[in-house]
């Protein structure tokens, strides 16, 4: 039943009835929201400058005297979106109004005009032009060729933000970096550019090629690909920069590479050797590999049958060269017999060290790094969710995920104090914290965002901001020069 009284601002919602008591709604509660438990976030990352820092490098060919929207307020925008859990340019309509996210950009709800950027705008900014533009045909705008190359060079300039970013936001010079390599699928459902049906995936895809440290997670590159070109295209250009900046901040870093079978291609080998970087590479079965093993796997399938409990047997094969090397390499061999029944798997590697040392001490770790920032990417942060037209405007559009992600893993090794939300998967962590609900009141000196005195993670808000500050200020005092570490293995 709706009702409305005449002294009455807002008209009532009345439901069932519990006791005596009616179930009633009206609109009268004042300015809410949803998304309060960014709050601290923001902070922590404002004083570690990540977003400001970036807007400063990102190219932006657009008038400026007619930018209603910043480089930082957009870009601040649209990550905290994602991180919020609304994935799409459209979801700008939803936020533009709220008094959240309009202070989360720096603007306060008070002010007047003071909505934050639309879909449409967004859905421009990533083509690097404006509505005045956008009505001509691509060849006859007069900043067409400037256009384009910002579009290129803001791919670029992510790209290598992402490694500055993780070098000086260390509190100390590591001992070695494990850089793990990988692509992922990314469905497209559209007409996007360079989208392309894979075989195996059974689907349109683009195929971006991601790296990560492998201790940490925090990305190191993010480069969106057509969706049918070769696992390891463009992935020994991409080894080189990170290596390349990375020795330029700390020259004496050992540095380790991790990657499935397919990136074990001799011009990755031949880079990693050229280069003095340690690898492990998955390396696809066949008959010559099969028949070096045969005697070990023959072996543990009869004590398999004696014992009746699952195996797992390693062998080193130190001499073996394709016919497409140009040296002969070190093979680890797997032999695993259980219950399903057998299963052969192969590591190449210039390590020294025992067989089944290095595959479980090392590489079989890429079940954590790479796979888990891949699924928190997709699943948490919708970085599958490409759906502009154009191919640099999603693969900006990608990085700008990949930057979220980037941030969110900052914020969980600085809460590695407080063990729930340390290693707390994003989605975990947007549920319980970052997703509360808040009453905003505003006066001349403050924007109070009120919370529930009934809340359950109150307590849990309190020793996340402390953990927050302490690191920021951390990492204020210790990005001095400091002695650069001496290498050391990971395993």
């Amino acid at each position: 039943m709706i009702s409305r009284c005449s002294q009455e601002k807002s008209p009532q919602l009345t439901f069932w009835s519990i006791d005596k008591q009616q179930v009633t709604v009206d609109f009268d509660g004042g300015r809410i929201v949803s998304d309060a438990g960014l709050l601290p976030l923001r902070d922590f990352e404002r004083k570690l400058g990540v977003i400001r820092e970036l807007a400063q490098l990102f190219p932006d060919p657009r008038n400026q005297l007619f930018v209603t929207h910043t480089v930082e307020n957009i870009l601040t925008q649209e990550v905290y979106q994602f991180l919020a859990g609304y994935f799409d340019s459209n979801d700008a309509q939803v936020v533009r109004d709220d008094p959240l996210f309009q202070t989360l950009v720096g603007i306060s709800p008070d002010q007047e005009d003071g909505e934050l950027a639309s879909g449409s705008t967004l859905s421009r900014f990533q083509y690097s032009y404006t509505r005045r533009q956008r009505k001509r045909p691509p060849e006859e705008r007069p900043a067409f060729f400037e256009q384009r190359q910002s579009q290129i060079d803001r791919v670029h300039v992510l790209n290598n933000y992402f490694r500055d970013l993780f070098i000086r936001t260390r509190r100390k010079p590591p001992a070695h970096v494990i850089i793990d390599l990988d692509a992922t699928d990314d469905p497209t459902y559209g007409q996007q550019v360079l989208s392309f049906y894979h075989g195996y995936y059974r689907q349109k895809q683009y195929f971006p090629l991601l790296a990560f440290d492998g201790e940490t997670g925090f990305p190191l590159a993010a480069w969106l690909r057509p969706g049918t070109v070769h696992a390891a295209c463009g992935a020994v250009d991409t080894l080189q920069e990170i290596v390349q900046q990375l020795r330029q901040a700390w020259p004496n870093v050992a540095i380790f590479v991790r990657g499935d079978a397919g990136y074990g291609v001799p011009e990755m080998y031949e880079f990693c050797e050229r280069e003095g970087l340690f690898y492990a590479f998955g390396y696809g079965a066949n008959a010559t590999l099969k028949r070096r093993n045969e005697q070990l796997l023959t072996e543990t399938v009869d004590e398999f049958e004696k014992q009746g409990e699952p195996l797992q047997r390693f062998l080193s094969i130190d001499d073996y060269q394709a016919g497409s090397w140009s040296q002969p390499r070190r093979v680890l061999a797997k032999v695993e017999v259980n219950g399903n029944g057998t299963n052969r798997r192969f590591v190449v590697t210039n390590m020294s060290g025992a067989a089944q040392g290095l595959y479980h001490g090392f590489y079989v770790k890429r079940g954590n790094v790479p796979e888990r920032p891949i699924g928190e990417l997709k699943n948490s942060l919708g970085a599958d969710r490409l759906s502009s037209h154009g191919f640099t405007a999603n693969a900006m559009r990608l990085g700008l995920h990949v930057l979220a992600y980037a941030i969110f893993v900052l914020f969980r090794e600085a809460t590695v104090d407080v063990p729930e939300v340390a290693s707390a998967e994003l989605g975990t962590v947007r549920t319980k914290l970052f997703k509360v609900g808040a009453v905003v009141r505003t006066s001349v000196r403050r924007i109070w965002f009120h919370l529930s005195e009934t809340w359950p993670h109150r307590d849990l808000l309190l020793r996340v901001q402390a953990a927050l500050d302490k690191f920021a200020q951390a990492l204020g005092r210790e990005r001095t020069a400091v002695p650069n570490a001496t290498p050391s293995t990971p395993f």
